[in-house]
C-alpha cells in the first residue's frame, strides 16, 4: 500500500478520534481506512492505536509517529500548493509602498510594461517616505533602501545606489567646499525631515571611521527632489542616493561635495511578509523589477 496514505489515514483516526470520521473527512469506506491503518502497523511492527469498542486512542509509540507523521503530512500539502501555485497565472490587487522618489522618477515610468506583461494584475502603488507595515496596513510588498530594519519580512536586493555629499558649484565657490567632516559645522545642510535619524547623517571618514554628525539642518524637507532642487539652487549641502542625483550631477549642476569621503553604497531591496511561499504577483513584480534594474549600476540611474 501507499505510505503516505497509511500515514495519513492513521493521523486523520487520531484527529478525528474514530475510524468512521476518519473515513468521512477521507472520502473513503470505514473499512478501507481499517485496512491503511492494519498495513502501516504490520509494517512498522508496532501498535499504534488502542481500539475499545467506545474509542480509539494512540498507544505512547503511536503519538511519537503521530507528531512526525503529521509534520510529514503538512510539508507533503505544501509541496503540492507550491506547484500549484507555480503553474498559477499571476492576477489580483498587488498593492506596494514605494518611497517617493524612487516611485516616481524609476517605478512609475515602468509600470505600464509590467502591466502589459501581466494583464490579470491591478496595481496600487502608494508614495510615502515612512517604513510601512506590511502585513497590519495591507501591503502586498515594499521597495526599501538602505540598510533594512530588523525584521521578520523577506527581502530580495535588486540593485545597489551611491548616496554622496552633493552642492552646486555656485555654493561651493561661495562658501568652500568642506575638507573634513567636522567642518559640515560651518556649512548650510539639507536635510530630509522624514527620517527617523533626524539630522544625523552617518559618513565615513578617509580613515575608514565610522561618523555620526550632528548638526541642524538651514532646510529639512520630507521629500528628496525638493532638497535636491535646494542644492542646484545653492543653498546648501545635501546627503542623497545616486537615483537623485545622477542627472543633475551629468549636466554639472551639482557636484560632490567632499569627494575625499569614501561612497555609501547602499541597497535596494524588495520586501515581503514571510512565509514558505511567494504569491505568484509578488513573485512577478519582484522579477520585472529585477530584470528592469539589471543593468543599472549604483552610478547609473
Amino acid at each position: 500500500m501507499d505510505r503516505l496514505t497509511e500515514m495519513e489515514a492513521f493521523a486523520n483516526v487520531v484527529d478525528q478520534g474514530g475510524f468512521t470520521d476518519a473515513a468521512k473527512k477521507m472520502g473513503i469506506s470505514k473499512s478501507a481506512v481499517s485496512k491503511h491503518v492494519s498495513s502501516l502497523e504490520a509494517r512498522l511492527g508496532a501498535r499504534l492505536l488502542n481500539r475499545t469498542t467506545r474509542r480509539v486512542s494512540p498507544t505512547e509509540i503511536g503519538l511519537a509517529y503521530y507528531d512526525r507523521a503529521r509534520r510529514v503530512l503538512n510539508d507533503a500539502g505544501e509541496a503540492d500548493a507550491l506547484v500549484t501555485s507555480m503553474q498559477s497565472a499571476p492576477s489580483g490587487l498587488l498593492r506596494i509602498s514605494v518611497a517617493t522618489d524612487f516611485g516616481v522618477n524609476h517605478v512609475s515610468p515602468i509600470l505600464g510594461d509590467f502591466l502589459t506583461d501581466f494583464p490579470d494584475i491591478t496595481v496600487n502603488m502608494v508614495l510615502n517616505n515612512r517604513y510601512v507595515e506590511l502585513i497590519s496596513e495591507g501591503f502586498d510588498m515594499a521597495l526599501r533602501i538602505g540598510e533594512l530594519e530588523d525584521s521578520t519580512l523577506r527581502a530580495r536586493k535588486l540593485a545597489e545606489t551611491n548616496k554622496r555629499l552633493i552642492a552646486s558649484p555656485s555654493y561651493l565657490q561661495k562658501f568652500g567646499r568642506p575638507q573634513k567632516i567636522d567642518d559640515l559645522n560651518e556649512h548650510k545642510l539639507l536635510h530630509y525631515s522624514s527620517q527617523s535619524s533626524g539630522s544625523v547623517w552617518k559618513l565615513t571618514s578617509p580613515t575608514g571611521e565610522k561618523r555620526q554628525v550632528r548638526t541642524s539642518g538651514w532646510l529639512s524637507v520630507n521629500d528628496g527632489q525638493s532638497l535636491l532642487n535646494a542644492a542646484i539652487s545653492g543653498l546648501g549641502i545635501a546627503f542623497l542616493p545616486s537615483y537623485l542625483y545622477h542627472e543633475a550631477m551629468a549636466k554639472g549642476q551639482v557636484e560632490d561635495a567632499m569627494p575625499n569621503l569614501p561612497v555609501e553604497t547602499q541597497g535596494i531591496y524588495a520586501v515581503y511578509p514571510p512565509g514558505r511561499f511567494t504569491q505568484p504577483k509578488v513573485r512577478a513584480f519582484i522579477d520585472f523589477l529585477a530584470h528592469a534594474f539589471a543593468d543599472k549600476g549604483p552610478e547609473e540611474w
